[in-house]
């Protein structure tokens, strides 16, 4: 768990670069490196804290869950960024291939 001595900033998600390959946002680190941290612990509220592999120094993300990427879904094959289907949209697709 982060301390509060080792949080070197609070930033705001919109200052992050998002990486829509690696489902994870980053932002430079002071020693060269980067802090990170994956959509996943965002959208479960794991954790607001972006480490450095390289250091110790940790900072704590704003953001709304709202505002992060929405999940990606498959349909027919492909990958439909943004989209989100409810459990009945879901089995009706399922049932019609």
């Amino acid at each position: 768990m982060a301390t509060n001595e080792n949080i070197y900033d609070e930033i705001e998600i919109e200052d992050m670069t998002y990486d829509a390959k690696l489902q994870l946002y980053h932002y430079p680190c002071p020693c060269g490196d980067r802090f990170e941290i994956t959509l996943d612990d965002l959208r479960e509220g794991e954790t607001d804290i972006g480490i450095c592999p390289s250091c110790s120094l940790q900072i704590r993300i704003i953001y709304e869950i709202e505002d992060l990427p929405r999940p990606e879904v498959e349909a027919e094959g492909q990958k439909v960024p943004g989209m989100v289907m409810s459990e009945q949209q879901v089995t009706a697709l399922a049932a019609a291939t």
